[in-house]
């Protein structure tokens, strides 16, 4: 796939993933196609209804990504990944991350 990690990337995270064999929930079969799957979401920009079939259903992509984040896996992939020499100098552009049109400010006095 067009929007995946490098092999050598994900021999370094796919035993830290959950998924495992004795963890709850999902196997880890799947994992490096959910990866492409928000790899895609970041690059194009697009909304989650808009990810191609090939990578899932973007409802159930999209909770999982939620539920990555919350548990704190996205930070230990990035700073997993981080310390390769091709990733250096990696920046995150949050302006593709948009807020809800009610987060712009407080309720006025």
């Amino acid at each position: 796939m067009l929007y995946d990690l490098k092999d050598k990337q994900w021999e370094r995270i796919k035993e830290s993933l959950p998924g495992k064999k004795g963890d709850s929930g999902r196997s880890a079969k799947d994992n490096r196609k959910f990866i492409a799957a928000v790899m895609w979401i970041g690059r194009t920009g697009a909304p989650w209804r808009a990810l191609p079939e090939e990578y899932g259903k973007w409802f159930s992509v999209h909770k999982r990504f939620i539920r990555w984040a919350k548990a704190g896996v996205w930070q230990m992939i990035f700073n997993t990944l981080a310390v390769d020499e091709d990733t250096e100098w990696l920046m995150i552009d949050s302006t593709i991350i948009r807020a809800h049109q009610h987060a712009a400010g407080a309720k006025k006095k």
